[in-house]
This record gives C-alpha cells, sequence and structure tokens, in this order.
C-alpha cells in the first residue's frame, strides 16, 4: 500500500476502495479464477500500481471517456477510474463470470458511470466504432492482433494505450503495418520498474489520426490466423 499511496498521492477514501477492492478480488477468486497472484503486496504492486501508470503516459484530466477491452478482474480501468472518478468507463469482457464479478465490484466501490458489457471486442464494436478518447487493454493478445481489436474503438485524436511487459520490442516490430493499417500513428513507448523488483512494464501509446475501415476488426479466429 504505501508505494501505491505515495506514488499516486491516494485520499483516505481512494485507499478504503483499493482495501475492499483487494479484500473482495481474493474472496471471489476462490470461487472463479481471476488472479494467480494473491499475495497482498503484489497484488498492489502487480495490478493496481501496474494499472495506474498508465497516468503516467496520458494526462487522464482531459481524458473523458475510457475503455478497457479483456478486463478480466478490472485492470486497468477500475484502478483508474478510483484515481480518476471524472471518467466514464466501459469494460468489455467476453467471460461471464468475471462481468458479474466487476458488477458487483461496481457496486462495493461505489462507482458510478461504469458501463459493464459481456462480448467479444469484434461483436460489440458495431455500437461503439470510434467512442472513446481513450482504449487500453493489458496484455490478453499479441499487439498486431490487439491494434486490431481496440483501435476501431478509438476516436479520431484519442489514444490506445497497449500494457505489455519487458519483452515488447518484436511484438512492437512486427505491428507497424497493423498501425498504418488501422489509421494510427505511433507517439512512443515508455518503461517503468515496478517497486520492489517486480519485473518492467512498457506502455505503447498510439493516436488515431484516420477512421478505420469498417471490415475491421475481423473475427478472431481470422485476426488469429493472419495478423495484420
Amino acid at each position: 500500500m504505501d508505494n501505491l499511496e505515495k506514488k499516486f498521492n491516494l485520499n483516505d477514501y481512494q485507499k478504503e476502495q483499493f482495501t475492499k477492492y483487494y479484500e473482495f478480488l481474493i474472496s471471489e477468486n476462490q470461487k472463479i479464477n481471476l488472479t494467480a497472484i494473491t499475495d497482498k503486496q503484489e497484488v498492489y504492486i502487480k495490478h493496481f500500481y501496474d494499472s495506474l501508470l498508465i497516468s503516467e503516459t496520458i494526462n487522464l484530466n482531459e481524458i473523458k471517456t475510457l475503455c478497457d477491452i479483456g478486463s478480466g478482474a478490472g485492470f486497468p480501468s477500475i484502478p483508474l477510474k478510483i484515481l480518476f472518478p471524472h471518467l466514464r468507463v466501459t469494460i468489455i469482457e467476453p467471460i461471464r463470470k468475471r462481468t458479474s464479478f466487476l458488477e458487483q465490484l461496481v457496486k462495493l466501490l461505489n462507482l458510478d458511470n461504469v458501463q459493464i458489457i459481456t462480448g467479444r471486442a469484434e461483436d460489440v464494436v458495431i455500437d461503439y466504432r470510434e467512442s472513446f478518447d481513450l482504449v487500453v487493454a493489458r496484455a490478453v493478445a499479441k499487439l498486431n492482433m490487439l491494434l486490431e481489436l481496440c483501435l476501431p474503438y478509438v476516436k479520431i485524436g484519442g489514444y490506445f494505450v497497449a500494457m505489455k511487459g519487458k519483452n515488447f520490442e518484436e511484438e512492437f516490430n512486427e505491428s507497424q503495418k497493423a498501425i498504418k493499417t488501422l489509421g494510427g500513428l505511433f507517439i512512443e513507448y515508455q518503461l517503468f520498474d515496478l517497486p520492489m523488483d517486480m519485473g518492467m512494464r512498457s506502455l505503447i501509446k498510439i493516436t488515431k489520426q484516420k477512421p478505420t475501415k469498417n471490415i475491421y476488426p475481423r473475427h478472431f479466429s481470422k485476426i488469429k490466423k493472419n495478423p495484420l
């Protein structure tokens, strides 16, 4: 908690929300598979602290709408919502057990303006194409596949941030065609060391220059078989 509190200047209410988040995550994890990480210190650093690093690469005070694709147990969108309560958050997650967990979590933490959708990104996009200031995804697929799932959701002038580990360069190099094809423009990547030697994280920041053609995203089986 100390690393989180000091780095991100949490108030007492936010600290209480993170405590409730951790306790509920661990409790529900005994029933459904939410995380392999259960040690309190590791959860706080590898899930909460890691999620909040988005605020180091994007000025979230200037962001109104955020979409988290493949959120799992709510990372990074729920920690970001705790730190930046003004955000209007949409979470897209295909597994119903996880969206049920998220619905209960949002009530427990008393969060407003959080929409949780059970569905696959390539199916849901029809209602949300180019709707969000910021789209985030945390290691749910290789970057060239992730771009096809996520960039269609980003509005022109908005951003997509992919959260990766330290070995991101090969994925990044393979993704140049996808970035261009989908209307994106690479801005930068930033590397961060997690506290207590718990690993390195990379955040890859891409802006949306042009509309994404309506043929994207394709069905995931096609994306996987023949990535851009």
